[in-house]
Protein backbone atom coordinates (compact mmCIF):
# COMPACT_ATOMS: atom_id res chain seq x y z
CA UNK A 1 0.00 0.00 0.00
CA UNK A 2 2.76 2.40 0.88
CA UNK A 3 4.68 1.54 -2.27
CA UNK A 4 1.57 2.19 -4.34
CA UNK A 5 1.12 5.61 -2.77
CA UNK A 6 4.78 6.42 -3.36
CA UNK A 7 4.52 5.45 -7.05
CA UNK A 8 1.34 7.45 -7.42
CA UNK A 9 2.99 10.46 -5.79
CA UNK A 10 6.04 10.14 -8.02
CA UNK A 11 3.92 9.93 -11.17
CA UNK A 12 1.83 12.95 -10.17
CA UNK A 13 4.95 14.96 -9.40
CA UNK A 14 6.46 14.11 -12.80
CA UNK A 15 3.24 15.08 -14.54
CA UNK A 16 3.06 18.31 -12.59
CA UNK A 17 6.70 19.12 -13.42
CA UNK A 18 6.04 18.61 -17.14
CA UNK A 19 2.94 20.85 -17.06
CA UNK A 20 4.80 23.55 -15.19
CA UNK A 21 7.69 23.31 -17.68
CA UNK A 22 5.25 23.88 -20.55
CA UNK A 23 3.78 26.87 -18.75
CA UNK A 24 7.26 28.25 -18.11
CA UNK A 25 8.23 27.89 -21.78
CA UNK A 26 5.07 29.70 -22.85
CA UNK A 27 5.78 32.52 -20.43
CA UNK A 28 9.36 32.83 -21.64
CA UNK A 29 8.23 32.93 -25.27
CA UNK A 30 5.60 35.58 -24.56
CA UNK A 31 8.03 37.74 -22.57
CA UNK A 32 10.58 37.48 -25.40
CA UNK A 33 7.98 38.67 -27.89
CA UNK A 34 7.01 41.58 -25.68
CA UNK A 35 10.64 42.68 -25.24
CA UNK A 36 12.02 42.07 -28.76
CA UNK A 37 9.09 41.87 -31.17
CA UNK A 38 6.79 44.54 -29.75
CA UNK A 39 6.84 46.54 -33.01
CA UNK A 40 5.45 43.58 -35.00
CA UNK A 41 3.19 42.24 -32.24
CA UNK A 42 -0.54 42.60 -32.88
CA UNK A 43 -3.37 42.58 -30.38
CA UNK A 44 -4.89 39.29 -31.65
CA UNK A 45 -1.49 37.66 -31.15
CA UNK A 46 -1.33 38.98 -27.58
CA UNK A 47 -4.80 37.58 -26.90
CA UNK A 48 -3.73 34.21 -28.28
CA UNK A 49 -0.75 34.11 -25.93
CA UNK A 50 -2.96 35.00 -22.98
CA UNK A 51 -5.42 32.28 -23.98
CA UNK A 52 -2.57 29.75 -24.15
CA UNK A 53 -1.29 30.70 -20.71
CA UNK A 54 -4.79 30.60 -19.25
CA UNK A 55 -5.39 27.13 -20.69
CA UNK A 56 -2.13 25.79 -19.28
CA UNK A 57 -2.91 27.22 -15.84
CA UNK A 58 -6.33 25.57 -15.91
CA UNK A 59 -4.66 22.28 -16.82
CA UNK A 60 -2.33 22.56 -13.82
CA UNK A 61 -5.27 23.34 -11.53
CA UNK A 62 -7.23 20.36 -12.87
CA UNK A 63 -4.23 18.15 -12.30
CA UNK A 64 -3.94 19.30 -8.70
CA UNK A 65 -7.67 18.78 -8.10
CA UNK A 66 -7.73 15.34 -9.65
CA UNK A 67 -8.81 12.52 -7.36
CA UNK A 68 -5.80 10.41 -8.29
CA UNK A 69 -3.42 13.19 -7.34
CA UNK A 70 -2.35 12.86 -3.71
CA UNK A 71 -2.62 15.84 -1.45
CA UNK A 72 0.69 17.65 -1.46
CA UNK A 73 -0.21 19.44 1.75
CA UNK A 74 0.31 16.20 3.61
CA UNK A 75 3.84 15.90 2.27
CA UNK A 76 6.62 17.40 4.32
CA UNK A 77 9.99 18.36 2.88
CA UNK A 78 12.86 18.21 5.32
CA UNK A 79 16.37 19.34 4.33
CA UNK A 80 18.74 16.54 5.15
CA UNK A 81 21.97 18.29 4.18
CA UNK A 82 22.86 21.96 4.19
CA UNK A 83 26.13 23.14 2.76
CA UNK A 84 27.56 26.52 1.78
CA UNK A 85 29.42 24.88 -1.14
CA UNK A 86 28.12 24.88 -4.69
CA UNK A 87 26.07 21.85 -5.73
CA UNK A 88 26.29 21.20 -9.48
CA UNK A 89 23.40 18.71 -9.50
CA UNK A 90 21.13 21.17 -7.71
CA UNK A 91 22.15 23.98 -10.08
CA UNK A 92 21.37 21.76 -13.07
CA UNK A 93 17.95 20.79 -11.70
CA UNK A 94 17.04 24.40 -10.96
CA UNK A 95 18.51 25.82 -14.21
CA UNK A 96 21.28 27.64 -12.33
CA UNK A 97 18.79 29.49 -10.12
CA UNK A 98 19.72 27.70 -6.87
CA UNK A 99 23.39 26.75 -6.97
CA UNK A 100 23.78 26.44 -3.18
CA UNK A 101 21.47 24.82 -0.62
CA UNK A 102 22.56 26.65 2.51
CA UNK A 103 21.02 27.97 5.71
CA UNK A 104 20.29 31.25 3.95
CA UNK A 105 18.45 29.69 1.00
CA UNK A 106 16.33 27.08 2.77
CA UNK A 107 13.96 29.45 4.66
CA UNK A 108 13.00 31.14 1.40
CA UNK A 109 12.57 28.10 -0.83
CA UNK A 110 10.87 25.83 1.71
CA UNK A 111 8.60 28.49 3.14
CA UNK A 112 4.90 27.58 3.21
CA UNK A 113 3.74 30.99 4.45
CA UNK A 114 4.48 34.57 3.37
CA UNK A 115 7.17 36.63 5.04
CA UNK A 116 6.29 38.05 8.48
CA UNK A 117 6.27 41.57 7.02
CA UNK A 118 3.83 40.51 4.30
CA UNK A 119 1.62 38.77 6.83
CA UNK A 120 1.54 41.92 8.97
CA UNK A 121 0.56 44.05 5.96
CA UNK A 122 -2.19 41.59 5.06
CA UNK A 123 -3.56 41.76 8.59
CA UNK A 124 -3.61 45.57 8.48
CA UNK A 125 -5.42 45.58 5.14
CA UNK A 126 -7.92 43.02 6.39
CA UNK A 127 -8.64 45.06 9.53
CA UNK A 128 -9.09 48.26 7.48
CA UNK A 129 -11.41 46.47 5.09
CA UNK A 130 -13.46 45.16 8.02
CA UNK A 131 -13.88 48.67 9.48
CA UNK A 132 -15.25 50.09 6.23
CA UNK A 133 -19.02 49.84 6.03
CA UNK A 134 -20.86 48.54 2.97
CA UNK A 135 -22.11 52.02 2.00
CA UNK A 136 -18.63 53.54 2.08
CA UNK A 137 -17.23 50.58 0.20
CA UNK A 138 -19.90 50.92 -2.48
CA UNK A 139 -19.10 54.63 -2.90
CA UNK A 140 -15.41 53.87 -3.25
CA UNK A 141 -16.18 51.18 -5.80
CA UNK A 142 -18.30 53.58 -7.83
CA UNK A 143 -15.60 56.26 -7.71
CA UNK A 144 -12.97 53.76 -8.83
CA UNK A 145 -15.19 52.50 -11.66
CA UNK A 146 -15.82 56.07 -12.80
CA UNK A 147 -12.11 56.81 -12.79
CA UNK A 148 -11.35 53.64 -14.74
CA UNK A 149 -14.07 54.40 -17.29
CA UNK A 150 -12.71 57.91 -17.83
CA UNK A 151 -9.19 56.55 -18.24
CA UNK A 152 -10.34 53.91 -20.73
CA UNK A 153 -12.26 56.53 -22.70
CA UNK A 154 -9.16 58.69 -22.98
CA UNK A 155 -7.07 55.72 -24.03
CA UNK A 156 -9.60 54.67 -26.66
CA UNK A 157 -9.73 58.13 -28.26
CA UNK A 158 -7.71 58.41 -31.45
CA UNK A 159 -4.33 60.00 -31.23
CA UNK A 160 -5.26 62.65 -33.79
CA UNK A 161 -8.08 63.91 -31.57
CA UNK A 162 -5.73 64.32 -28.63
CA UNK A 163 -3.18 66.16 -30.78
CA UNK A 164 -5.91 68.45 -32.15
CA UNK A 165 -7.07 69.27 -28.63
CA UNK A 166 -3.49 70.06 -27.61
CA UNK A 167 -2.99 72.38 -30.60
CA UNK A 168 -6.29 74.14 -29.91
CA UNK A 169 -5.34 74.71 -26.27
CA UNK A 170 -2.00 76.18 -27.32
CA UNK A 171 -3.65 78.51 -29.85
CA UNK A 172 -6.27 79.78 -27.41
CA UNK A 173 -3.70 80.56 -24.75
CA UNK A 174 -2.92 84.31 -24.61
CA UNK A 175 0.70 85.15 -25.37
CA UNK A 176 0.61 88.88 -24.46
CA UNK A 177 -0.84 91.30 -21.93
CA UNK A 178 -3.40 93.70 -23.48
CA UNK A 179 -2.84 96.33 -20.76
CA UNK A 180 0.89 96.48 -21.47
CA UNK A 181 0.25 96.71 -25.21
CA UNK A 182 -2.19 99.62 -24.80
CA UNK A 183 0.23 101.44 -22.49
CA UNK A 184 3.07 101.02 -25.01
CA UNK A 185 0.91 102.33 -27.89
CA UNK A 186 -0.22 105.33 -25.83
CA UNK A 187 3.37 106.16 -24.89
CA UNK A 188 4.66 105.94 -28.46
CA UNK A 189 1.71 107.66 -30.13
CA UNK A 190 0.72 110.32 -27.61
CA UNK A 191 3.59 110.44 -25.10
CA UNK A 192 1.37 109.31 -22.29
CA UNK A 193 3.26 108.50 -19.11
CA UNK A 194 6.59 109.85 -20.36
CA UNK A 195 8.65 112.20 -18.15
CA UNK A 196 8.63 115.89 -19.24
CA UNK A 197 11.64 117.09 -17.19
CA UNK A 198 14.76 118.39 -18.99
CA UNK A 199 18.34 117.79 -17.94
CA UNK A 200 19.71 120.70 -15.86
CA UNK A 201 22.30 123.13 -17.27
CA UNK A 202 23.09 124.20 -20.83
CA UNK A 203 24.15 121.73 -23.46
CA UNK A 204 27.90 121.83 -23.97
CA UNK A 205 29.01 122.70 -27.52
CA UNK A 206 30.98 120.43 -29.85
CA UNK A 207 29.61 117.24 -28.20
CA UNK A 208 27.81 115.18 -30.80
CA UNK A 209 25.34 112.69 -29.41
CA UNK A 210 23.82 115.09 -26.83
CA UNK A 211 20.30 116.27 -27.73
CA UNK A 212 19.60 119.97 -28.20
CA UNK A 213 17.28 121.64 -25.72
CA UNK A 214 13.95 122.73 -27.11
CA UNK A 215 13.46 125.85 -24.96
CA UNK A 216 14.81 128.34 -27.52
CA UNK A 217 18.33 129.23 -28.72
CA UNK A 218 20.88 130.03 -26.05
CA UNK A 219 23.80 132.37 -26.38
CA UNK A 220 26.17 129.56 -27.23
CA UNK A 221 23.85 128.16 -29.88
CA UNK A 222 23.32 131.57 -31.45
CA UNK A 223 27.02 132.31 -31.40
CA UNK A 224 27.80 129.00 -33.13
CA UNK A 225 25.06 129.49 -35.66
CA UNK A 226 26.08 133.08 -36.25
CA UNK A 227 29.67 132.07 -36.63
CA UNK A 228 28.76 129.50 -39.23
CA UNK A 229 26.47 131.88 -41.09
CA UNK A 230 28.35 135.17 -40.78
CA UNK A 231 31.92 134.15 -40.31
CA UNK A 232 33.13 136.50 -43.02
CA UNK A 233 31.38 139.57 -41.56
CA UNK A 234 32.69 138.96 -38.07
CA UNK A 235 36.16 138.38 -39.37
CA UNK A 236 36.01 141.53 -41.42
CA UNK A 237 34.79 143.64 -38.52
CA UNK A 238 37.50 142.36 -36.28
CA UNK A 239 40.30 142.59 -38.82
CA UNK A 240 39.34 145.98 -40.17
CA UNK A 241 39.21 147.63 -36.76
CA UNK A 242 41.87 146.21 -34.52
CA UNK A 243 42.28 147.68 -31.11
CA UNK A 244 38.71 149.09 -31.10
CA UNK A 245 36.71 146.98 -28.66
CA UNK A 246 33.59 149.10 -28.93
CA UNK A 247 33.16 148.55 -32.64
CA UNK A 248 33.98 144.84 -32.31
CA UNK A 249 31.27 144.41 -29.70
CA UNK A 250 28.75 146.22 -31.88
CA UNK A 251 29.63 143.89 -34.73
CA UNK A 252 29.08 140.83 -32.53
CA UNK A 253 25.71 142.15 -31.39
CA UNK A 254 24.71 142.76 -35.00
CA UNK A 255 25.66 139.18 -35.92
CA UNK A 256 23.72 137.82 -32.92
CA UNK A 257 20.62 139.71 -33.98
CA UNK A 258 20.91 138.48 -37.56
CA UNK A 259 21.43 134.90 -36.33
CA UNK A 260 18.37 135.20 -34.07
CA UNK A 261 16.37 136.55 -36.98
CA UNK A 262 17.44 133.67 -39.18
CA UNK A 263 16.51 131.09 -36.54
CA UNK A 264 13.23 132.73 -35.52
CA UNK A 265 11.85 134.80 -38.42
CA UNK A 266 8.62 135.55 -36.52
CA UNK A 267 10.16 136.69 -33.25
CA UNK A 268 10.80 140.24 -34.31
Amino acid sequence: MQQREEKQLEASVESLISRVAQLKNSLQSFIYKLENEYDRLTWPSVLDNFALLSGQLNTVNKLLRNEKTPSYRNQVIIPLLLSPDRDEDLAKLTEQRVPVFSHEIVPDHLRTKPDPEVEEQEKQLSSEAARIGPDVAQKQIQALNKLCSSLLEKLNNPRDDREAETVAMRQNKASFNPADTNALVAAVGFGKGLSKCRPPGPVAPNHPGQPMMSGGPTLQQVTIAGASGHQAGMGASVNQQPGQPGKMQSGIKTNIKSASASLHPYSR
